[in-house]
């Protein structure tokens, strides 16, 4: 598969901030390609740099085999992007925009560009300052895409907007991948990205800890819920490979999220004499997202609630 996306080992640093953290990532083309991550997790300073607006403190980042750094012009030439607050001149007509972006591309841009908000129902002859928030999203959209770009990068786009203009840009993306071409989604609206997305990165404090494949990811990650006889007992522990992505326990059930859980674990904690009941089913996105950026402070809550109870029992 042709990559249109390659970064290794990329760092972006501020002062007393570490964005990105040594990431890897791969996108291939003709895919919807989700970040996730709560806000400030790092996904807008990863698409600036992409986009040639961030420089790397470290690191290689390559799109559509240019460098972002050194060919941002001609990069610019072959994405459309939309943020979640399109940076539109107000005092111009929708058809003004149109014919002001038009000097940047081919011949044709202009008449695509129309045809984009005939199709979208937006007035063309109203200024952008008298447009709804939903209308001048579509604007920004038509704008990205009349020139038919390889790659288009969607930085929250539908932040605030309503059902109706959010499902039309996501019937846009699925529209574009089906023609070969990719997108790049950051977003942190689950359902949206359930829906559409191939594949899946998710961005905690700078760094990936779950990326793949989305059908992979469901398969491979379990949602265990685990009863026990006695809200003190121990339950076994995950041996590796697998990985325990989350862990929370309450009063006498424990649950946890849990990537390369097996049949073979299912029958051990099914056999341990203080387990009651043990359910198990594939992990939803919404629960791969928790594990991912709940995860560590969970894990660190009941290892500091662990040892605390093992201080009391000693003085005992």
């Amino acid at each position: 598969m042709t990559s249109v996306i390659s970064v290794k080992n990329l760092e972006v640093h501020f002062s007393g901030c570490d964005a990105l953290r040594g990431i890897d990532l791969e996108v291939t083309a003709g895919k919807v390609f989700a970040l996730l991550g709560e806000n400030g997790a790092g996904k807008t300073t990863l698409i600036r740099t992409l986009t040639g607006f961030q420089s790397p403190s470290r690191g290689e980042c390559s799109v559509l085999g240019l460098n972002p750094e050194t060919d941002s012009e001609q990069l610019r030439r072959r994405i459309g992007y939309v943020s979640d607050a399109p940076a539109l001149y107000d005092w111009m007509r929708v058809d003004e925009i149109g014919w002001f972006a038009a000097a940047f591309y081919e011949a044709d841009y202009l008449e695509q560009y129309r045809e984009l908000i005939e199709h979208y129902e937006v007035p063309i002859d109203r200024k952008i300052k008298h447009l709804s928030k939903g209308q001048k999203a579509k604007v920004a959209l038509a704008l990205a895409i009349a020139h038919d770009p390889e790659l288009l990068i969607l930085d929250e786009p539908t932040s605030g907007l309503d059902p109706l203009v959010r499902r039309e840009f996501l019937e846009s993306m699925l529209d574009r991948v089906a023609t070969g071409r990719t997108v790049l989604l950051s977003s942190h609206q689950i359902a949206e990205v359930e829906r559409v997305a191939d594949e899946i990165a998710i961005l905690h404090q700078g760094k990936f800890h779950v990326q793949g494949p989305l059908q992979e990811l469901r398969e491979s990650i379990s949602e265990i819920t685990i009863s026990l006889d006695d809200p003190l007992a121990a339950i076994p522990a995950i041996d590796p490979p697998a990985e325990v992505l989350y862990e929370r326990s309450e009063g006498r059930q424990c649950r946890l999220i849990v990537r390369g859980f097996t049949q073979a674990m299912r029958e051990k904690f099914e056999n341990y004499s203080t387990i009651s009941s043990i359910r198990v089913h594939n992990a939803s996105l919404d629960e791969i997202f928790l594990a991912c950026t709940r995860g560590e402070a969970a894990m660190k809550k009941k290892a500091a609630k662990s040892k605390q109870s093992s201080r009391s029992t000693d003085v005992a």
